[in-house]
């Protein structure tokens, strides 16, 4: 089995977490393992090998170092590497930069948008599509592209009646 990190090495070192009755595994090479500090528990992070190792060096270039703190909790870099999480509301701001790189590679994206019923979620696409459509259909009269603005203005009709139909239902 090859090291997580360097994916070259054979990993020796076998860590596991169980959270929330999830077991997450990572294995290191003893280079690796030495690096990021296992033998040296104090300065080990399994959360941050876990959220993509090396996140809490991601967010602490991202906001200007390891001195950083949340004006509201006091909460530092280091607090985040040990804890694998933040410390209030207020952190979320004080380290925004650094987080947004981790959640995008993380998620599909930085906005929660949560569990939607399948009806909503329609309604709710066709809506964004339709005002897209719009300032399209804006910009082309603006710019006297008739023939693009006759296609936009069709395609936004076909939008209008098919959220009719869903809102019908």
């Amino acid at each position: 089995m090859l090291c997580c990190i360097c994916k070259e090495r054979e990993a020796t070192v076998h860590l596991t977490q169980i959270a929330d009755n999830k077991m997450q595994k990572v294995d290191l090479c003893e280079e690796c393992a030495k690096n990021k500090g296992v033998n040296d528990p104090t300065g080990f992070s399994l959360a941050d090998l876990l959220l993509g190792l090396g996140a809490s060096q991601e967010i602490e270039q991202a906001s200007g170092g390891a001195d950083t703190r949340c004006p509201r909790c006091g909460f530092t870099q280091a607090d985040f590497k040990k804890a694998g999480r933040l410390g209030c509301p207020e952190c979320y701001k004080t380290f925004a930069e650094g987080l947004e790189t981790l959640l995008k590679s993380m998620h599909k994206g930085t906005r929660h948008v949560g569990k939607v019923p399948d009806s909503l979620r329609q309604t709710r696409d066709l809506s964004d599509r339709l005002k897209m459509l719009q300032k399209k259909l804006a910009k082309a009269i603006e710019e006297e592209n008739f023939e693009e603005a006759a296609l936009l203005r069709d395609e936004i009709k076909q939008m209008n009646a098919r959220l009719s139909n869903i809102a019908a239902t």
